[in-house]
């Protein structure tokens, strides 16, 4: 039988990739200096303290309150398409989780610390992609999770309806 929701699945994934974002980030700053790296594998990968006062790639440098109210926005619809659209959809429901505990991971960073910690440094083919974390991890991959359920998946079951 499917189920409705999952969350018997779906909070314990939550925490613990909030959890594993958090610790990271603790991690980071007790042992590391801002700017200090340790290489991982070769130039391809590198642990580097960074702190970053901004949302992505550095936009909008110092804009805390406007974190902070967009931040609550986002958990909130999160929340509301997770009981309207996201219903007996699992895929959906992982994808809501981890952008859930992506949001909530540097939440805390910028309630706390007044930044967010950044600290994986990929170089990849010649490209310096900017310094991340655990919870910028699971933005990414919860909104291509999202935009997966909704061009295969969903087109799916609407070609299922037509037939």
């Amino acid at each position: 039988m499917k189920r409705k929701y999952n969350l018997h699945l779906m909070v314990p994934l939550a925490f613990f990739l909030m959890a594993a974002d958090q610790l990271t980030k603790w991690m980071i700053v007790k042992t590391m200096n801002i700017g200090d790296s340790v290489s991982v594998i070769g130039d391809i990968l590198e642990i580097t303290s960074h702190r970053n006062h901004g949302a992505a790639w550095g936009m909008l440098q110092n804009q805390m309150t406007f974190f902070y109210i967009i931040t609550l926005i986002v958990l909130v619809a999160i929340i509301y398409f997770y009981r309207s659209e996201a219903p007996f959809k699992p895929v959906m429901q992982l994808g809501l989780t981890l952008i859930f505990a992506g949001a909530v991971g540097n939440f805390i960073d910028r309630l706390f610390r007044g930044n967010v910690v950044d600290f994986i440094d990929t170089k990849i083919i010649n490209y310096d992609f900017p310094i991340f974390n655990v919870a910028d991890a699971c933005l990414t991959m919860g909104v291509i999770v999202l935009i997966y359920e909704i061009l295969v998946n969903e087109s799916k079951e609407k070609k299922n309806a037509n037939i």
